[in-house]
């Protein structure tokens, strides 16, 4: 019988329980309450910075967003790969 999906071995060969999560399990989970497009108060605020370092970080493009004319609009999966939740899938 095989090993549960949540136990893997490390570099010592012992088991341990995995706590990786993919990004659509991050997705699902984390910031549920936001809408899947931010605007730039509700990213400063997730970020617990001020609008001003919030554009920073679009300006540096370690977020990436989206302009629809003048306005800025950040997907929350932008946000997630930002704070590199999750593993890649």
């Amino acid at each position: 019988m095989g090993k549960p999906l949540n136990v893997i071995e490390n570099e010592n060969g012992e088991s341990v329980i995995n706590t990786a999560i993919t990004k659509l399990q991050a997705y699902k989970v984390m910031l549920k309450e936001y809408p899947d497009v931010l605007n730039i108060e509700q990213v400063s605020m997730i970020l617990s910075v001020c609008t001003k370092t919030a554009y920073k970080l679009l300006r540096e493009q370690k977020i990436e967003f989206i302009k629809i004319g003048r306005v800025i609009r950040i997907p929350k999966i932008s946000l997630l790969t930002y704070l590199k939740v999750g593993i890649k899938n």
